[in-house]
C-alpha cells in the first residue's frame, strides 16, 4: 500500500513550525535590546541601558538583563547623582495572562550585584513608579510576587516621615548560618542516660534550622531622628505581594537602649499577608520607644516582653504575652483588627503584682500636644534617669495647669489626655490584678477593670478593687467627642475596716468598725487635674458601729488629765456610736453640709471643706466632750494644707482665752488656775439614726456584710 503525500494545508503548517524553530535557534534577542532601551527611556523620561538581553519563552516568559542602569527621577537624590538602579544581573518572569487584564504581574525577580536607591518625596511622589511625569503619583500597576537577592545594597528614604534606611544583602553558608535560639545545645546540658540521643536530635534540629536561612540582610537607619540597626536571616526567596507564601525569618533590631528579636515566618513583606513569629522586646525604659510609636510613654524601669505574634486576614493577634516592667508582671493576649470606620483593639491582661511606681505615670501621659513643643530625642530617653529629667524639663516644674501646686505635693496627674486618640480607635479590654503595691498607701487587691471604648466614649465598668478588707465599686465614663473631655464618676466604697485604714501602734488601742463612702462627680477638662478642678457632685461618708483609741479621743478634746491617766494606765478602746459626713462639690470646691463623729465620750463636729483645683484641705474640727474632765484645753482644730502633706493647728483665740483665764486665776490662787481647764461636758448625745439617714447611700455601704461573722470587739 502506497502512502499518500500530506495535504497542502498540513504542509504549510509544518513549514511554518519549522521556520519558527529555525528562527528561535538563530534569533539574537540582543537585536531588540537597543529599541527596548530607547522605548523605556522615552516612556519614563529617564535613561535606561543594558548590555545584554535574553528571553526564555513560555506562559511565564523569563527575561534576563545584564549591566542594567536606570537613572533616577530628576527630583530625587537631592543632587547626589546616584541612579535609581544599577544591577549586574536582573532576571524576572512576566505573567502573560495578567498583561491582557491590564496588570503587570512579575511572579519572580532575581538580583545579583545590585544597587537600588528608592525615595519617596514629602508630597507622595515615588521614584520607582515607572510612569511619565503626569502619572507619577498614580497607583502603580506593577505587582512583584517574590524577590531573590544574591548580593546588593538598598538605600531607601521617605522624606515625609522622615525615614532613612540602608540594607546590605549577601548570602550565608547554610552550615554556618545562625541557628534559631534554643534549637541547639539544649540536650547537651542534660545529664541522664538519654543525653546522646537528645544531643543528636538537637544537632539535627539545629542543622535543619540553619538550612532555612541562606540570605542575610544587614540594615541601619534613622526614623524620626532615632537611630536603629540590626540584621535578618531569611531563605532564598522573599514573597513581596499577593502571594500568601510564607518565608522564614530570624532577626534582631537595636534602637537606643531597646532590643527587638523575632523568629518565625512572614508572607508578602511589601504588603503583609501573614505573620507567625515569636517576638521578644526589652529595654531600659519604655520612654525610649517614643521615636517609633510617637507615644511619649513614661520613664519606666527596665522591662521585657515576649509573645506570639500572628497576622491572619487583617487581624493581628498577640498570644502568650508575658513580661515584666520593673517588678510588675503582666500576662495575657491582645488583638488588633483593621476595620471601618475605626480599628478595634481587644485585650485580656492579668498581673499577679502591680507596683504602682512602675506604671503610675501612664495615668497622665504628656503628649506631643502638651506645653513642650519638642518631642523627646533618643538620647534623652536612653535611661530611666535621663527620661525623668527630660519629663521635669518638659513640665517646667509645673504639675497642675495653674502651676500653684509644687511638683513634690502632686497627687492628681496633670498630664493631658488626647481626645483625638480616643476617637481614632475602638477598644475592649479586661484587666485583672491580684495585688497592687503603692508606697505610702494601703495595699490594694483584686483589681478588676472592664474597658469599653467606642466612638470616642470610654466606659470603665466595672472598675472594682478591694481595700482594707472592704471593696470599692465604681464606674467611669469619659466622652471625648467634644473639644474638652467630659467625665462622670460613680464610686461606692463598702465596708472599709478602720483597723486596716489606721496603722497599728503599740501605744494605741486597736480600731474597729467599718466605713462606707459614696461619691458622684462630673466635670470637664483634658487631664485628671482639670476634671477635678471643675467637678460638681457630692461626696458622702458614714461610719458604722466600731471603736477607736481612747487616747486619740482624749487628744482630740485636748483633755490632758485623761491623756495622763491613759499613758500611765494603758490605752483602752472606746466605742464609736456613729459618724457621717456629706460634702457638696461645685466647681471643684467641696463644702461640708454634715460632719459629725459621735463616741462614748466626745461628739466631734466639723465645718469647712476642700479645694480640688489647688489640692488643699481647710477643715475645722470642734470636739465636744460629753463627760467632765480636768486639764482640758478644749478648742477647735484647723486641718489645712495640701492633700499629700496636711497639717493642723489649734484655734489660737479659744486656746488663749482658756490659757489666759488660768494664768489670771493663778495670780490669786494656784488651785483656782485649774478652774478654766475643767471640762463640764456640754456635748450632747447624737441621734445616730437621724445622723446616718443624712449620709444616704454611704450608710448602707458602711453596714457590715451579713454573710460574714462579726469580729469580736477586743
Amino acid at each position: 500500500m502506497r502512502l499518500q503525500p500530506p495535504g497542502r494545508g498540513l504542509r504549510i503548517l509544518l513549514a511554518a513550525f519549522g521556520a519558527l524553530v529555525v528562527f528561535a535557534l538563530v534569533f539574537d534577542w540582543d537585536w531588540l535590546r537597543g529599541p527596548l532601551n530607547r522605548a523605556i527611556s522615552e516612556k519614563t523620561q529617564r535613561r535606561f541601558d543594558s548590555s545584554h538581553l535574553d528571553v526564555r519563552l513560555g506562559w511565564h516568559p523569563v527575561v534576563r538583563l545584564t549591566d542594567v542602569y536606570f537613572a533616577n527621577a530628576d527630583w530625587a537624590d537631592r543632587g547626589g547623582g546616584r541612579p535609581m538602579a544599577r544591577i549586574g544581573t536582573l532576571e524576572f518572569s512576566v505573567s502573560l495572562r495578567d498583561l491582557f487584564g491590564g496588570r503587570i504581574l512579575v511572579p519572580r525577580v532575581a538580583l545579583d550585584d545590585a544597587e537600588l536607591n528608592f525615595e519617596k518625596a514629602a508630597d507622595g511622589r515615588r521614584n520607582w513608579v515607572l510612569a511619565g511625569p503626569s502619572d507619577a503619583q498614580a497607583p502603580s500597576r506593577l505587582r512583584i510576587g517574590s524577590l531573590a537577592v544574591r548580593a546588593g545594597q538598598l538605600h531607601y528614604a521617605d522624606r515625609g516621615v522622615p525615614l532613612a534606611l540602608d540594607i546590605a544583602v549577601d548570602t550565608v553558608d547554610r552550615a554556618t548560618a545562625t541557628a534559631p535560639a534554643g534549637d541547639a545545645g539544649a540536650a547537651t546540658r542534660a545529664g541522664d542516660a538519654g543525653t546522646a540521643t537528645r544531643t543528636a536530635e538537637a544537632e539535627a534540629g539545629a542543622a535543619s534550622g540553619r538550612a532555612r536561612y541562606t540570605t542575610r540582610y544587614r540594615f541601619s537607619g534613622h526614623y524620626h531622628d532615632a537611630g536603629f540597626r540590626g540584621q535578618a536571616l531569611t531563605g532564598d526567596v522573599l514573597s513581596l505581594q499577593d502571594t500568601g507564601i510564607p518565608f522564614p525569618i530570624q532577626g534582631e533590631l537595636t534602637a537606643g537602649t531597646t532590643r527587638l528579636q523575632v523568629e518565625g515566618t512572614v508572607a508578602d513583606v511589601a504588603r503583609l499577608g501573614g505573620i507567625d513569629v515569636r517576638l521578644q522586646i526589652a529595654g531600659r525604659t519604655l520612654a525610649n520607644l517614643y521615636p517609633f510609636l510617637l507615644l511619649p510613654l513614661p520613664a519606666s524601669p527596665p522591662y521585657q516582653l515576649s509573645g506570639h505574634l500572628t497576622l491572619d486576614g487583617g487581624r493581628y493577634a498577640m498570644r502568650d504575652l508575658r513580661g515584666r516592667i520593673g517588678s510588675t508582671d503582666v500576662a495575657g493576649e491582645a488583638a488588633y483588627l483593621q476595620r471601618a470606620p475605626r480599628p478595634l483593639l481587644t485585650a485580656t491582661l492579668h498581673s499577679r503584682l502591680l507596683n504602682l511606681p512602675d506604671l503610675g505615670p501612664l495615668v497622665g501621659l504628656t503628649t506631643r500636644a502638651s506645653t513642650d513643643a519638642s518631642p523627646p530625642t533618643q538620647a534623652e530617653t536612653a535611661t530611666r534617669d535621663s527620661a525623668r529629667a527630660r519629663e521635669r524639663r518638659a513640665s517646667g516644674g509645673r504639675v497642675l495647669p495653674s502651676g500653684t501646686v509644687p511638683a513634690p505635693a502632686r497627687l492628681l496627674p496633670a498630664g493631658r489626655f488626647e481626645g483625638g486618640r480616643m476617637q481614632a480607635i475602638d477598644a475592649e479590654a479586661d484587666l485583672r490584678v491580684d495585688r497592687i503595691d503603692a508606697p505610702d498607701f494601703i495595699a490594694l487587691k483584686n483589681l478588676r477593670v472592664r474597658l469599653d471604648l467606642k466612638d470616642g466614649v470610654l466606659r470603665l465598668a466595672p472598675f472594682d478593687v478591694d481595700l482594707a478588707d472592704g471593696e470599692i465599686r465604681s464606674t467611669l465614663r469619659l466622652d471625648a467627642r467634644q473639644q474638652r473631655l467630659r467625665a462622670e464618676v460613680d464610686l461606692t466604697a463598702r465596708r472599709l475596716h478602720l483597723a486596716r485604714l489606721v496603722p497599728p501602734s503599740p501605744r494605741l488601742a486597736p480600731a474597729a468598725g467599718t466605713v462606707g463612702l459614696r461619691a458622684q462627680l462630673r466635670g470637664s477638662g483634658n487631664s485628671i487635674a482639670d476634671l477635678a478642678a471643675g467637678a460638681d457632685g457630692q461626696v458622702q461618708a458614714a461610719l458604722s458601729r466600731g471603736q477607736v483609741s481612747n487616747l486619740l479621743d482624749a487628744v482630740s478634746g485636748l483633755n490632758g488629765g485623761k491623756v495622763i491617766a491613759l499613758l500611765l494606765g494603758g490605752d483602752k478602746p472606746i466605742a464609736v456610736r456613729c459618724g457621717a459626713a456629706s460634702f457638696g462639690v461645685r466647681d471643684g470646691q467641696g463644702r461640708a453640709d454634715l460632719f459629725v463623729i459621735d463616741t462614748e465620750d466626745t461628739r466631734i463636729e466639723g465645718t469647712g471643706g476642700f479645694d480640688l483645683a489647688h489640692e488643699r484641705l481647710d477643715l475645722t474640727i470642734a470636739p465636744k466632750p460629753k463627760k467632765p474632765g480636768i486639764l482640758s484645753l478644749r478648742t477647735p482644730v484647723h486641718v489645712n494644707g495640701s492633700f499629700r502633706a496636711p497639717g493642723f493647728e489649734l484655734d489660737k483665740a479659744g486656746l488663749a482665752l482658756r490659757g489666759g483665764g488660768a494664768l489670771a486665776l493663778a495670780l490669786v490662787n494656784p488651785l483656782a488656775a485649774l478652774l478654766p481647764l475643767v471640762e463640764t461636758g456640754p456635748g450632747e448625745e447624737t441621734d445616730c439614726r437621724q445622723l446616718l439617714a443624712q449620709a444616704g447611700p454611704a450608710t448602707r455601704a458602711a453596714e457590715p456584710d451579713p454573710r460574714k461573722p462579726r469580729t469580736a470587739q477586743p
